[in-house]
């Protein structure tokens, strides 16, 4: 599973470990990705997401139709 959201598009990050000795090595910041399952009641079927902590906080708010909308807006099939 690639580690992006569908609905904010969040990828990881790249960064440096820094060690106490103050060595740096290549690290990766991963978003907190979830595998989703919500009910698209306008289509009749369940619709499984690859969404970020955030994400999901934000279909709590704005509603899973208004966020599929979002999501084919940004050239993603759902």
């Amino acid at each position: 599973m690639s580690a992006h959201c569908q609905l904010t598009g969040a990828k990881p990050g790249f960064g440096n470990q820094i060690s106490h000795s103050h060595r740096r090595t290549s690290r990766r910041f991963d978003p907190n990705i979830q595998r989703k399952r919500y009910w698209l009641a306008s289509e009749g079927r369940y619709v499984r997401l690859t969404l970020s902590a955030k994400a999901i906080k934000t279909i709590d708010t704005i509603g899973i139709e208004a966020a599929v909308s979002r999501i084919r807006a940004r050239g993603v099939k759902v």
